[in-house]
């Protein structure tokens, strides 16, 4: 489903297009404009200004304005999606994320099998800005809600609150609260030639001066109208409020499309006060900081090992260059973008039980960590496309602990998760081992995502 329209900052005419993507693929945006149209994770790490609206960068390439689409990917409940572009900016429409929804809606929504995960919000983070009154607080919650105030100080727009108590609610509540500005905001965008692509039609105009009828002329040939005033609330006649507190329905509104930054669904309750892009963004990255240092990780014993696997031995060396003896992982159960579960039968047969150690044979720790290495760089070379033709090399091991023997006739169970996103080739791991229900071994493994000179050929 194609949404088209035109770019507030650019002006440039845009076509959106949402993809159906499968289980545990996230939210992507693709540059198709662009030369091998790459990829652009919905990431906090990927944000690069905040000062027009929520702009995101990743391989070499740029979506601005992206909150309006991610509110309504949260707010329809979806896990899996690709929002193609051909331009660099989200088309703007009236300023809501009405449109996005209504075509989400209409292109229809399915469920999907895997069990869905939550960033879920153990103790209270605090943001605060005290030079501009800012204060963002997310607190533990069976579900995701959100109170926001807002007060600009103006007799215009003074305190506003709103309040999202389930993100059901998010489409007929908050989905049509389109984006404000006060005037002088709008003449300083005007005179700098930076909202290229606005109307009248893509934002609610708050007029907290006195205006004369030249100005309010002159508006009006800007952006091609007959006539503009200024109605009693304070606001140009450009289009009437849908609620009363529409700028803080909006603000909340920019929230849930900011802190869809995480990737994942909130359980939590989140405080906002005098919220704007940056500070949501930052308060994400807070959020994000305690999930991956309280994260527990979800796949742990007991492992269903009778299932279909993800990846049978066939298909791992399609995506390893190892070979026996060398190959240290017999299939993969499991798998996301950030956690894989492998899985090595060990056996008599292996040669290097020949001397380690004949009478009492153990399978050697380095050889451990070498299986906990592959099924790593399984889950890495993953996420590139023509995977045959990627190495991954260790640059670091870390914190290796050995806590019981692994012997013959063991089934070792590797369940690594990512530490922070593969960046720039960089992959980041923690990894336990084990056998049974018994923790045999753990190591954090950094490893460089390396393509080959000589890359293989079909």
């Amino acid at each position: 489903m194609t949404v088209s329209g035109t770019g507030l900052h650019t002006g440039l005419d845009v076509n959106l297009t949402f993809k159906p993507a499968p289980e545990n693929f996230g939210y992507k945006f693709q540059r198709t404009d662009l030369a091998e149209a790459p990829i652009i994770n919905v990431d906090v790490d990927n944000v690069i200004d905040t000062s027009r609206g929520t702009t995101l960068e990743e391989n070499n390439a740029r979506i601005y304005t992206t909150e309006h689409v991610l509110a309504a990917i949260t707010g329809l409940g979806i896990d899996n999606i690709l929002i193609e572009l051909d331009k660099d900016e989200t088309p703007i429409m009236d300023g809501s994320s009405r449109f996005f929804i209504d075509a989400l809606i209409e292109a229809g929504i399915e469920e999907q099998n895997a069990e869905r995960e939550y960033i879920t919000i153990t103790e209270e983070i605090v943001y605060t800005d005290e030079a501009n009154k800012i204060v963002m607080i997310a607190q533990p919650d069976d579900q995701y809600n959100i109170d926001v105030e807002i007060d600009y100080e103006t007799n215009v727009l003074g305190k506003q609150t709103a309040n999202l108590k389930s993100i059901s609610e998010f489409k007929t509540e908050f989905s049509r609260c389109r984006t404000f500005v006060f005037l002088h905001e709008l003449e300083y965008l005007l005179n700098n030639n930076l909202i290229k692509g606005g109307d009248l039609s893509s934002a609610i105009v708050f007029v907290n001066r006195q205006i004369s009828q030249e100005e309010l002329d002159h508006l009006a040939e800007l952006f091609h109208q007959p006539k503009v005033k200024v109605k009693k609330e304070g606001i140009l006649n450009n289009l009437d409020l849908h609620f009363h507190n529409e700028p803080a329905k909006h603000k909340l509104l920019d929230i849930v499309g900011d802190l869809t930054l995480l990737g994942k669904p909130i359980k939590g309750k989140v405080i906002a006060k005098r919220p704007g892009h940056f500070s949501n963004v930052q308060f994400a990255k807070l959020i994000k900081k305690q999930s991956n240092n309280h994260k527990v990780m979800n796949t742990k014993p007991p492992f269903n090992l009778t299932k279909k696997p993800f990846y049978d031995v066939k298909q791992i060396q399609k995506i390893l260059p190892h070979r026996p003896p060398f190959l240290f992982v017999d299939k993969v159960i499991d798998m996301n973008t950030s956690q894989i579960t492998g899985v090595k039968n060990v056996t008599m047969n292996e040669s290097f039980f020949v001397g380690h150690f004949p009478g009492e044979p153990v399978l050697p720790g380095v050889i451990q960590v070498e299986a906990m290495a592959q099924t790593g760089g399984i889950l890495a070379l993953s996420q590139v496309d023509n995977p045959e033709n990627y190495t991954t090399y260790f640059m670091k091991i870390d914190k290796v602990k050995y806590r019981k023997k692994v012997v013959p006739g063991d089934t070792i169970v590797f369940s690594l998760e990512l530490i922070s996103p593969i960046r720039r080739g960089i992959c980041h791991m923690k990894g336990y081992a084990y056998v049974g229900e018994d923790a045999v071994m753990e190591a954090e493994m950094m490893a460089l995502l390396s393509k080959n000179s000589n890359p293989a050929k079909s």
